[in-house]
């Protein structure tokens, strides 16, 4: 069975070093690159393709959103990992928006961050869960500050498409699932979106946090 091949990228080098140890002795993980800075992340993980970029926040010359944007726009199979020592909600929503695929806090046991590697290696998404509540909280709060909003209905295929975007599939991937086309993927999440009044993947995700799509079995 072939290790999932990990990219670690922390301007902190004794970080870098802890990251490094654990993933590696994980038996189904293998470190294969680094960086101290966002621009060289971006650039060396376009060269290696690992499956997994854990990628601090915070880093000079490129900071870790611009660098994961860069990197899902340009190579859409690597998944990315933040890893923040901040809690603030407004750092969540900006790496979801720049295509993120999960979000744990550094101060998460090693246990976690090793789930959080593997949930975002098959392509699901993953929350620190202390962040996961606020955000939940959060939205609920929003919700009742003003007149509610008629549940809008969705087909069972469009709660499909709708599930496994926010775990983090591509629509090619979404339509091989299901067994439908790529334009037929699109087609559904346009219309779910529209039923629903999201507007990006982080309206997705927070979606799927409230409805408990993203927790661990």
């Amino acid at each position: 069975m072939s290790k999932l091949r990990i990219f670690v990228a922390d301007d902190h080098q004794i970080v870098r070093e802890g990251l490094k140890a654990l993933i590696n002795a994980q038996p189904d993980m293998q470190v294969v690159g680094e960086a101290e800075d966002g621009r060289a992340a971006w650039t060396l993980a376009k060269r290696l393709l690992p499956d997994v970029v854990v990628m601090d926040v915070s880093m000079p010359d490129m900071n870790g959103a611009e660098a994961t944007e860069r990197l899902r726009v340009e190579c859409p199979q690597v998944k990315v990992l933040a890893l923040t020592v901040y809690e603030d909600r407004g750092y969540l929503q900006q790496l979801l928006k720049a295509g993120a695929s999960g979000y744990v806090l550094k101060r998460a046991v090693t246990e976690e961050l090793v789930r959080a590697v593997r949930t975002v290696a098959r392509g699901g998404s993953y929350v620190d869960p202390t962040l996961a509540g606020k955000l939940v909280s959060s939205y609920i709060r929003q919700d009742t500050g003003g007149p509610k909003q008629p549940t809008a209905e969705l087909s069972e295929r469009e709660t499909q498409v709708l599930r496994l975007a926010a775990w983090g599939y591509s629509n090619k991937e979404i339509g091989a699932k299901l067994q439908i086309s790529v334009k037929t993927v699109e087609t559904y999440k346009v219309r779910l979106m529209e039923k629903l009044n999201l507007r990006s993947r982080a309206d997705i995700v927070r979606h799927a946090l409230r409805q408990g799509w993203l927790q661990e079995d």
